[in-house]
């Protein structure tokens, strides 16, 4: 005779809760989900090799997606969650690096679309026509991890963190509220991205906007202005350019024309006013400047070629603190600390004021590193730029600025005549090299060890 489960009464076991099951990708089977050069792919036929993906897979607990394809990356990436595998976004591709994850995450494998030299153990590459399976539609458990996320390591070593399937749908939403009014009603959004899947960004913007939303993506990543040109010119309705200041700057400079577009979103660096401005007026649309980080996922957002505040997502809230920020948010488990110093001004509102380590004293005056990479930047023929702190002290004991910048036909004199306009003498750079380019990552991001070795 089965034993029975008693439910109610003093000393009864509770039966444990069933997980809620929450749909994988959103919408009808019909809706385009995305395109390429090629034409539009349903989301039906997306699911379909979702399945046949899965189904090849090794057995493994954890799956480190490398895939440079956006389309494919969004296969592999819901393949593993369909396995039941954790997805792994380490902030670059570099042997060392996807080594250094596979040290920690030792249940492992490696899965890629593209060749890999050298190629790392346990690589998974997936074949070049996609197999495809019938079958029910497919679901994941709203409480279970589905990536882990890195942080990019410009500031240390990169670090960990993981993001549930619940968080990520919460996030997605207050995202796409906060952009639903760039394009119409009952309508698809075509999404265009420079950024890469893996960055927290990427993903937000380009992976999770598709799967949840009412938006299809394009499948490759465009990188210099004629690409980006000619994806926007794949989609069939004006769409949604998710990119960086690095790229925006490229594409304003470049006088290449664009088809119509929905809007612009850009993070991953703070964007110069100037530069929004002149997005706005050169491209014709709204360009919305997003702040997060990998730990919070995007919090606020503004229109940065007109207001200088950022507005909070509703429900986030920031509490100041002596070296940075706790965000309290609905998508967040426990709150986060950032090392973003911000003033509150109300009604959800803050002026970000940089990092306590982008803080500057010398001499009793202060200054930020932000601050005075703005006005490098603003010198009349810098292309780019950077200033950053040495981590050696003089002779008296201070660490000295040094800059490196992008400037053709410019030698460090005439930039340091410049910066003397605006910049206090003790903060001038003791150390300016002209350089061919900056060592920005993929997202725009420059790693403070890779700038000390252009320093020499």
């Amino acid at each position: 005779m089965a034993a029975v489960i008693e439910t109610t009464g003093t000393g009864a076991t509770p039966e444990a809760p069933s997980p809620r099951r929450v749909a994988l990708a959103e919408g009808p089977a019909g809706r385009r989900f995305a395109f390429d050069g090629h034409g539009h792919i349903a989301l039906d036929t997306f699911l379909a090799e979702v399945r046949g993906v899965a189904a090849g897979l090794p057995p493994a607990a954890f799956a480190i997606n490398l895939c440079e394809d956006r389309y494919r990356f969004l296969v592999a990436f819901c393949a593993a969650a369909v396995r039941g595998q954790v997805n792994l976004l380490p902030p670059s591709r570099t042997p060392a690096v996807i080594e250094d994850v596979r040290r920690q995450y030792p249940d492992s494998y490696c899965i890629a679309d593209v060749r890999l030299s050298p190629a790392p153990p346990q690589l998974h590459a997936l074949p070049e026509r996609l197999p495809r399976q019938p079958g029910p539609a497919l679901e994941v458990d709203a409480a279970a991890l589905a990536m882990i996320g890195f942080t990019s390591g410009s500031t240390g070593t990169p670090k960990p963190n993981p993001k549930t399937w619940d968080s990520l749908r919460t996030s997605t939403a207050q995202n796409t509220a906060a952009l639903r009014h760039l394009w119409p009603e009952a309508t698809v959004l075509p999404i265009v991205a420079t950024v890469p899947p893996q960055h927290m960004y990427g993903m937000e913007l380009s992976v999770l906007m598709p799967l949840l939303a009412s938006a299809a993506v394009h499948g490759g990543r465009p990188f210099f202005p004629e690409d980006v040109a000619r994806a926007l010119g794949h989609a069939t309705a004006p769409a949604l350019l998710v990119t960086t200041p690095v790229h925006l700057r490229a594409l304003v400079e470049s006088g290449i024309a664009l088809p119509p577009l929905a809007g612009i979103v850009t993070a991953t660096a703070p964007l110069p006013q100037a530069l929004a401005a002149a997005a706005e007026q050169t491209f014709g649309c709204e360009v919305r400047e997003m702040f997060g980080s990998t730990e919070t996922c995007v919090i606020a957002h503004r229109r940065t070629a007109r207001d200088d505040l950022w507005q909070c997502f509703p429900g986030v809230q920031l509490q100041p603190q002596p070296d940075g920020t706790l965000v309290v948010a609905p998508h967040l488990p426990a709150p986060v600390a950032l090392a973003d110093l911000v003033e509150l001004r109300g009604d959800g509102r803050f002026q970000l004021c940089g990092r306590q380590s982008d803080l500057l004293e010398i001499a009793g005056k202060r200054a930020s590193l932000g601050d005075l990479s703005r006005r490098l930047l603003a010198v009349p023929g810098v292309i780019d730029g950077v200033m950053l702190q040495l981590d050696a002290c003089d002779i008296t004991g201070v660490r000295r600025i040094a800059a490196l910048a992008v400037a053709p036909g410019l030698d460090a004199a005439a930039i340091l005549d410049a910066l003397r306009q605006s910049v206090d003498p003790i903060f001038l750079p003791r150390r300016l090299r002209i350089v061919d380019a900056l060592p920005r990552n993929d997202t725009g991001k420059l790693p403070r060890e890779a700038l000390l070795r252009l320093l020499g």
